[in-house]
């Protein structure tokens, strides 16, 4: 056995997988990325133009400074901001999210109701993107430069120019008022029961308690929303799949594989869709981000009770306790995505992990 010469270095050894070390400081930066956004939140909010006082308590109360005062200390609002700000992080780290001056019940009790609908729906339309957008980005190139490339193309550039409210809008019109060929609003039929609160989404916990009736009906008030939000996410991913797999099929080792006589599909999935999956698995992540965090015209046109909803009202009545919680969690789930999105980064290729 050759053993090392005294001036060569050995290798450094660890006693952590280096997919364990990739963990640890993703981790560590969403904890840092999640204090900053506490920050931002609690700062953003606090500079919004508008008076609190006056939009929950009214003129008329405003002329009794007592009453103004009495609000104030019930709220914190007399106190600094750096010592509010205290406050709300002591609360945030108890799990409080304060109490919604407009229902007068714990943000997180609203935000537990409201947030599960907003899952359905993003994530139903995030499904829905992933499978056709993928499939119709690998199909154009594939048959690159022919008429079904061409026809993809226009679809997809007309998914990400129509505006989602005016698509909205017409399909409400056209399949549930001139057509009737889907339910009206809301989550599930006026006469029905929602199924017990297992997850908060109806179709799955309908499934999970056996009500077939209950899952039918609230497939079929998702199905129409969902396809609308998702008609934008579907022409972003086909447009970047059709790119990722067109500068991964002129690879030398694609082309290697091909002329060792494998199979099409073999190359195609063994080889090109998982080198093409990293640019592809970035826009989906992004995607799912902003379909929750804005789905607000889309939930009031087919009167969706999600999280789009409970923030405008919050927002018109300056409910600041809502209006930080809303933000809070679109921003902790934006840190979750990413920080899947990193994940899956180290599993699919090794080097992002090593580096």
């Amino acid at each position: 056995m050759k053993t090392p010469s005294p001036g060569t270095a050995r290798p450094r050894r660890t006693g952590r997988h280096p997919l364990a070390r990739f963990l640890i400081r993703r981790i560590l930066v969403a904890i840092l990325l999640a204090w900053g956004i506490t920050l931002i939140t609690f700062l953003l909010t606090n500079l919004v133009p508008g008076d609190p006082v006056a939009a929950n308590l009214g003129q008329r109360a405003l002329g009794d400074p007592a009453i103004v005062a009495q609000w104030k200390a019930e709220h914190g609002l007399d106190k600094p901001l750096p010592e509010q700000y205290l406050i709300h992080l002591q609360g945030l780290i108890r799990g409080d999210l304060g109490t919604s001056q407009q229902s007068h019940r714990p943000v997180s009790e609203d935000l537990a109701e409201f947030v599960p609908a907003t899952l359905e729906l993003a994530g139903a339309a995030i499904l829905i993107s992933l499978v056709l957008g993928v499939a119709f980005g690998v199909i154009a190139a594939l048959r690159r430069d022919r008429l079904s490339d061409h026809l993809l193309r226009v679809l997809s550039l007309i998914g990400i120019s129509v505006p989602t409210f005016w698509l909205a809008l017409v399909a409400f019109y056209v399949f549930f008022y001139r057509l009737q060929l889907t339910p009206g609003s809301g989550r599930i039929d006026p006469g029905m029961t929602a199924p017990g609160p297992i997850t908060g989404l109806h179709t799955l916990d309908a499934a999970l308690t056996g009500q077939w009736d209950v899952f039918a009906s609230a497939v079929g008030h998702l199905i129409t929303p969902a396809l609308v939000l998702a008609l934008y996410t579907i022409g972003l991913l086909t447009r970047f799949t059709r790119s990722a797999v067109l500068e991964v099929l002129g690879q030398d080792y694609v082309r290697a594989a091909r002329a060792k006589g494998l199979p099409g599909r073999t190359v195609l999935f063994r080889y090109v869709l998982r080198s093409a999956l990293v640019p592809i698995i970035t826009v989906a992540g992004l995607a799912f981000g902003s379909l929750l965090s804005g789905t607000v015209l889309v939930e009031a046109i087919f009167a969706w009770p999600g999280i789009g909803q409970y923030a405008y009202k919050s927002a018109t009545s300056l409910d600041l306790p809502a209006v930080m919680g809303v933000g809070l969690v679109v921003g902790v789930v934006y840190l979750v995505i990413n920080l899947v999105v990193d994940v899956l980064y180290g599993i699919i290729d090794p080097r992002v992990r090593l580096q």
